[in-house]
């Protein structure tokens, strides 16, 4: 049941079972990255072709000590080539890849199995919410640089929020301001416009920037 349909010659008919699989397997990555993801149409589209890739490619080495090292090569090329991404989405190009490596030696069986397994998995994850804590969001705040930023917003963050810190903190526009980064989880019930209001009160009026999705650090 687990073993390979590949021999040491590849013939047309298993050449496209193991892409016709992982065509298959890859838009089921896709599908489930999408409805357990924020996700845009590129990364999605990506998700259901890179199984096919891989496998060819795994297919093309076939026991070649050569083209394996030359394949590496070109994929760590493309890694370092890349931008990062947040930790589902990699978790999502590790899942299509070994689709890939699993189609592309010729397990189908098991490739199957597994994709039908981990999709499974994210959806249950996905169902009971595991992981996630009070609703936390990012905020950014633009202040004057001769503005003392320490303690500047706790008497408003103290109202507002159930718990706030600041993450990170930068100039910007050629050193004239600083860039004030807040990891905060506001009460229930709080007017969201009459909390930046407060905030542009003592920032001067400049840039306030409060996303409901927490940017995640570059890996």
């Amino acid at each position: 049941m687990f073993d390979s349909i590949l021999t040491s010659t590849l013939t047309p008919v298993n050449f496209f079972v193991c892409l016709g699989v992982a065509m298959i397997l890859g838009l089921i990555v896709a599908l489930t990255h999408q409805k357990t993801a924020r996700s845009s149409a590129n990364f999605t589209t990506t998700l259901a072709v890179l199984p096919i890739l891989v496998a060819m490619a795994i297919m093309l080495v076939n026991g070649n000590l050569g083209a394996g090292v030359a394949t590496v090569g070109v994929f760590s090329l493309v890694r370092f080539r890349s931008i990062a991404g947040n930790s589902r989405s990699i978790l999502s190009v590790f899942f299509a890849m070994a689709i890939g490596l699993a189609c592309g030696t010729g397990y189908i069986t098991f490739a199957a199995l597994f994709t039908v397994l981990i999709s499974l998995v994210l959806f249950a994850l996905k169902a009971i919410r595991f992981g996630e804590t009070t609703r936390e969001q990012q905020l950014k705040i633009m202040v004057p640089e001769d503005l003392d930023y320490t303690n500047l917003f706790d008497d408003i963050f103290g109202a507002y929020t159930s718990r706030f810190e600041l993450i990170k903190a930068k100039t910007t526009n050629m050193g004239s301001l600083f860039e004030l980064t807040y990891r905060i989880s506001l009460k229930g019930n709080v007017n969201e416009k009459q909390f930046i209001d407060k905030i542009r009160v003592k920032n001067g009026n400049l840039k306030v920037c409060l996303s409901h999705d927490l940017e995640e650090e570059e890996l």
